[in-house]
């Protein structure tokens, strides 16, 4: 399959042939029954596997927009809605929307929210009211993603990263999660803390300030904070993040999942 998405991406032509175009469909299949996946851990590092993602573009270049009708809703798009949750042991609150595509493991819990194509969401993760899970984008085991949270996306360029939460991550309300950047396993990052690929990252609680980019190191406790910086029009401060501390049991009680919610009796 690798070799056969490879050689169309970079030959249009190939897209006339079926069976290119089932080899597509087969991809798109398997990315929503969790079979594939964008992006997959390899002992402490994550492999990317690009030609999914090209997939997942020939898979728009073949496929014709149509009107989607639930009830009194209408939409109009290249890809159809995830069906089955019953089955799948998920359970989906109105108005949570899942592209097919998409991979909810069984005990997710998706509020009112969108979880958008070739995006992998593990077991027992709850994501929350308003929660945004971009294109290809990797989310762990019991993790919560408070409500607003944006997780971003990425299809295009085909090298760049997806964003990558690990297991038992707590991300709080209305943070920003984007560009490729690795929220490492227990992580709890707070409300309202924009992480991005150039987000100044700085671990303040040694004698001397550790700096990461795109990187929250496991059991790191995450604020919003600003650092200074010199311009020719003088010193202004700047936004950054801040690792004030690891994670400890009294941290789990404050971000515990509510298991009397989350039931799937």
């Amino acid at each position: 399959m690798e070799d056969l998405i490879s050689k169309a991406f970079e030959n249009r032509e190939l897209l006339e042939d079926e069976e290119v175009k089932k080899t597509i469909f087969s991809v798109i299949e398997q990315l929503n029954n969790g079979k594939l996946r964008v992006a997959e851990p390899n002992g402490e590092d994550w492999v990317v596997n690009e030609w999914v993602k090209k997939a997942i573009l020939l898979y728009f270049a073949i496929t014709k927009t149509e009107k989607i009708e639930i009830g009194p809703f209408e939409f109009n798009d290249k890809i159809p809605l995830k069906k089955g949750y019953d089955k799948m042991d998920v359970r989906v609150v109105p108005h949570g929307i899942a592209r097919y595509g998409s991979y909810l493991a069984p005990g997710v819990v998706l509020m009112p929210g969108y979880v958008n194509i070739g995006a992998y969401v593990d077991s027992g993760t709850m994501i929350d009211t308003w929660v945004t899970v971009g294109s290809c984008a990797q989310i762990g085991k019991n993790v919560h993603l408070s409500g607003g949270v944006g997780i971003g996306g990425v299809l295009e360029p085909i090298q760049a990263n997806p964003v990558i939460i690990e297991d038992d991550c707590f991300i709080g309300s209305r943070s920003i999660i984007v560009e490729g950047a690795r929220i490492s396993k227990a992580a709890v990052i707070a409300a309202g803390t924009i992480i991005t690929a150039s987000t100044h990252i700085i671990d303040v609680t040694k004698s001397e300030p550790i700096e990461y980019k795109g990187f929250v190191p496991p059991r790191s406790i995450v604020i919003s904070g600003t650092y200074t910086k010199q311009f020719p029009a003088g010193s202004y401060n700047l936004p950054c993040a801040l690792i004030i501390g690891e994670r400890k049991e009294s941290t789990d009680v404050k971000t515990q999942l509510n298991d009397i919610l989350r039931g799937r009796m």
